[in-house]
């Protein structure tokens, strides 16, 4: 007799995905979390993300759970790492890809078997769902390697910014300060950034400059290797 489509004689796990979505407030790095509003964890937070359908990729289900659970789409999302321990998940055996997406801040709702949506400061993380907090660390250690390779304030950042954010993006990112004028003449001299004939008042006494990435130079660089050193 022949088999059915899907239906094998061994056993095989389940294949979900989780994202981290990494946002930037101006002065801290956060989170992106759902209230589960279905058991497992009932009312924990966890990860948006789900069960792959059997007719999309990773990433599809990846970008399609974002939106279902959160009403938002990433522009940019990376798979990071697999995680398959075989108790991870209560309910059977279940082996998640994750993504990490980098989104500008913006207003999330609850959709599907999410309850709540909201974002979250990192010193801020409630208890969170199946083995998400372990998914989370993994996350963090891997954005912070990345950011010596890409200049990620392209996506955390609004359109015009000032130094001092962009300063302000790196030190939440690492957890370390900055001189501000050896971080500006850094960031200068990797020809990304093109100062405007704009100013703020970031302070009473204070003007700042306005600054915008220059996405030519940008992706000119990434395409020669790109790797920041403080």
């Amino acid at each position: 007799m022949e088999d059915k489509l899907y239906t094998y004689k061994y056993p095989h796990p389940a294949v979900t995905t989780d994202c981290v979505i990494f946002g930037f407030d101006g002065q801290k790095l956060q989170v992106l979390l759902i209230e589960r509003g279905i058991e497992p964890y009932k009312g924990k937070w966890a990860f948006p993300g789900g069960f792959i359908k059997m007719d999309e990729s990773a990433e599809e289900g990846a970008r399609r759970e974002l939106m279902e659970e959160t009403g938002m789409e990433a522009d940019f999302m990376e798979q990071f790492h697999t995680f398959s321990d075989p108790h991870r998940d209560p309910r059977e055996r279940v082996i998640t890809i994750a993504y990490y997406a980098l989104c500008k801040i913006q207003n999330v709702k609850g959709g599907d078997d999410a309850a709540n949506a909201k974002w979250f400061g990192l010193d801020e993380i409630p208890q969170l769902a199946f083995d998400h907090d372990r998914i989370l660390r993994y996350a963090v250690s891997v954005l912070r390697e990345r950011i010596h390779f890409r200049p990620i304030g392209f996506d955390l950042l609004p359109e015009k910014f000032t130094m001092k954010e962009l300063q302000s993006l790196y030190e939440a990112i690492l957890d370390v300060r900055f001189d501000r004028s050896n971080f500006a003449k850094k960031m200068l001299s990797l020809n990304i950034l093109t100062m405007l004939d704009e100013t703020v008042w970031p302070t009473a006494k204070r003007q700042a400059h306005l600054y915008k990435f220059n996405e030519q130079s940008y992706n000119e660089m990434k395409r020669k290797g790109f790797r920041l050193e403080f």
